[in-house]
Order: C-alpha cells, then structure tokens, then sequence
C-alpha cells in the first residue's frame, strides 16, 4: 500500500473504533435515565441496581470514546495537515462546542456516579438528563462537521485556493447538517437499544427468572425498536438530500451506471467497475426515481456521466450500502413485531423464539453504523471535501506511514481486551443488589 491508502485505512480505522463509543456516549445516558425515573416513582431497589450497573458500563465506555477520540483530534491534523489548514477556520466552531458539549457530559456523569446521597434526589436526576442531553449535542456537532465535508458552505475559495469570507454558522448549519445528524442520532438510539436488548436476551434465555434482565431488556427493547421504525423516515430524507447535492455518491450507492428516467431501484448485486454492470441484481423498475425524487418519471444521474477519476469506489459503496438497508429492515421489522405483540398481550415478549432472535440481531446495529460510515466516507471519495479538495492534495507529505498504522492498530486492539474485561466484571458480573428475588417465568411468546 502507498501512503496516502495507509494514511487513509489508519483514519478509517480510528473512526471505525471510535464510532462505537460515540455511540454509546449518546445512547446509554437514555437507558440510565429511564431506569432511575423508575427507581424515583417506585422506589423498587431492583431499579436502582440497574440504573448503578448501566452508569457504570457508560462511564467505562466514556472514558475509552475520550481516548480514542483524543486520537482522533492529533490524527486529523498529522494526516491530513493540508485539510486543516484550509477548513479549520472554518469548521472549528462546531469542533469548539463539541469540546465543550463532552466535558459538560464528563462533568455531569461525575455527579450522576458520584452524588447519589450527596445532592438533592432532582440535582442528581437532572444530572443524568444533562449527560443525555450532552451527550446528544456532543454527536451533533461532531456530525455537523462532517456533514460540511459533503455539503460544503460559509466560506469563498480565493484564486490562490485559500478559504476566505468565512462564515462559522453558515458552515455549521450546511445542507447536510438537519438529515445527517438526524439520521446519526436515532442510529445511536437503535443500536445501543438492539444491543443492549441482545445481551440481555441470551442472559433470559439461560435464567428466565432473572427480574434484572427481564428490566433491562423490557427498556432497552423499547428504545430499540422505537428507534428503528423512525430510522427508515430519516434515511428517507438523507436520501432525498443526497439525490440533490451529492448525485454521484447516490449513483455508486446503488451502483447506477446509465442515466435514466425511471430509474431502477438495486437490490443486492455485485457491480462490476471494468464492463459496469451489475450481476446477481434484483431491479425494482422506477424505484429510485420514486424514492429519490418522488416522481417515477424522475432523471438520476449514472455513473458514465462522470470521470473514473471522479467516481467513488463502486463495489466498496454499493455493498455497504445494501448492508446497512437491510439490516435496517430486519430491525425494523423485528422492532415492529416485538412492540405489536408486547400491546396485545399486555407483557413483553419474552418467549425463547424471540429471544434468540433479538440476541442474533443485537450486534448487528454496530454493523449497520459501521457500513452507513462506510456509504458517508467512501462514497465522497476522491474528495475530502466534496467539490472542493481531494483527498490526496490533503495527505501528509510524511512517508513510512505503514509504522503509525500498525502501532494504533495494537493499540485498539489493547484497548478493546480492556473493554470487555471491565465491563464483564463491573457491569454484568457485578454483586447483585437487593433485587434477587426470582420472578415468574414470562408465558412463551
């Protein structure tokens, strides 16, 4: 590999790492809310032991996000220095209140954790609500500025390439910004209810009389599949959007090679870059016109109308974006069949048909995240910032990047070991609390 794939494939898996604990960082806090209002209005000790272990997991997870994203910060302006250069005056504000949003998150996870018989029972509730909240933002802002990449605006580019006429707000407030912090934020809902949901399934599968995992999945269950029936509305809209400002990465996404009126809608496929087609593909006539533009006589451009040196890569776009819809059905549906059943009958659904299928999907919303990442970044490609500059005017000069690669490599490997030992211990081995009374096994489902 050259420098500029190394360089690329190291930022790829930094995000790619730290984009789960982001997204706990934004999902968890919601869980241990909604479990210490339980605990608040019926003071069952088993409430209060659950709201304990989940700000216990948040706060291990929070403290490996603030490390990897501290990588994050040095990697961005060691890699791509050319980058920073020009678009760090201007999108340094959304990265200033991120900043800003994170420690106000750290500081209200330290009273949560620690105030409990030390403030007022609303202080340290309102704490927990403004680690939530922070959490939010801190996403948003973060979003807000790559969503800039895609979508850039709030500045002029001068004859010598520079940036000038700079407009924080405008910048922050690009195109981009209200469908794909959207979208992220109810992704970060959906996959931390999923799996959070999934481990406590296998766990009810093994001890159905556990009132602890019955809590926990019934809440994070809900969350889950809440999340996944609003996720299809979002990607609508981040659909719709991307079919008006970035048509090319819509073209790769579904691997469209012709323009055309009443354009097909792929599902599955593998494209082919050299003879562009696609095999194996099933075609749903006039569905992306439909879905794009809500008009099936619509014209979507294809990819033979734009330069190979142009084109993101095909196959790479294609797939991940064929994995993330699908896996974005499947919770869905699963969500949407949970909740029916959990309303008519008056009780969750805890039968072991269900269970095992919630604990198969659990991990899958990681997946999904993962390749909605990869349809954002690598179908941007070969810019860095869309239109603008290309990503390999923004590398490093630097050569024998292949050495941090592999270093950070080992160390998110390190990092992850440590994860799932402390969670294992301080979360879901933990001394049980008051609660441990056995109840009586759910009907099945």
């Amino acid at each position: 590999m050259d420098d500029l794939l190394f360089a690329r494939s190291q930022m790829a898996m930094s995000l790619a790492f730290h984009i789960l604990f982001a997204v706990v960082g934004i999902g968890m806090p919601l869980l241990m809310v909604i479990a210490e209002v339980r605990w608040r209005r019926t003071r069952d000790p088993g409430w209060l032991d659950l709201a304990k272990r989940w700000a216990k997991g948040t706060a291990i997870l929070f403290a490996v996000g603030a490390v990897s994203g501290t990588v994050l910060s040095f990697e961005l302006g060691l890699l791509w220095p050319e980058f920073m250069v020009h678009a760090g005056p201007v999108v340094g504000m959304p990265f200033s209140l991120e900043g800003f949003a994170f420690f106000l998150e750290a500081i209200f996870l330290g009273i949560y954790l620690y105030g409990r018989d030390r403030v007022s029972e609303r202080l340290h509730l309102g704490s927990a609500v403004m680690v939530l909240v922070s959490g939010a933002l801190s996403g948003i802002f973060v979003v807000a500025a790559n969503a800039w990449m895609n979508t850039p605006a709030g500045f002029e580019v001068a004859p010598d390439g520079s940036f000038t006429d700079i407009d924080p707000w405008a910048a922050m407030l690009n195109p981009a910004m209200f469908t794909q912090t959207l979208h992220m934020t109810i992704a970060a809902f959906l996959t931390v209810g999923f799996a959070v949901a999934g481990i406590h399934a296998w766990r009810l599968r093994r001890h159905p009389d556990s009132a602890f995992d019955r809590r926990a999945f019934s809440v994070a269950f809900v969350v889950g599949a809440v999340a996944a029936l609003l996720q299809p509305i979002s990607g609508d809209l981040s659909a719709k959007h991307i079919a008006e400002h970035q048509p090319v990465k819509l073209a790769a996404a579904e691997a469209l090679w012709e323009t055309q009126r009443c354009a097909p809608l792929t599902i599955g496929g593998v494209p082919d870059e050299e003879t562009e087609t696609n095999a194996l593909a099933i075609e749903i006539p006039c569905g992306l016109s439909i879905l794009a533009f809500m008009d099936p006589d619509a014209e979507v451009m294809g990819l033979k109308d734009v330069p190979k040196r142009d084109r993101p890569p095909v196959v790479i776009t294609h797939l991940a974006f064929q994995i993330m819809v699908g896996i974005g059905v499947a919770l869905a549906g699963l969500g949407l069949f949970g909740l029916v059943s959990w309303f008519r009958r008056k009780r969750p659904p805890l039968g072991r048909r269900f269970l095992t299928a919630v604990g198969l999907v659990g991990p899958l919303g990681f997946v999904a995240l993962e390749a909605g990442w990869v349809v954002t970044e690598v179908g941007r490609q070969p810019w860095i910032i869309h239109g603008i500059m290309r990503t390999e005017d923004a590398v490093t000069p630097m050569s024998g990047l292949w050495a941090p690669f592999a270093a950070f490599t080992v160390l998110y490997l390190v990092l992850a070991f440590f994860v799932v030992l402390l969670l294992r211990r301080h979360v879901f081995l933990a001394p049980k609390g008051p609660d441990t009374a056995p109840e009586k096994p759910a009907e099945v489902a």
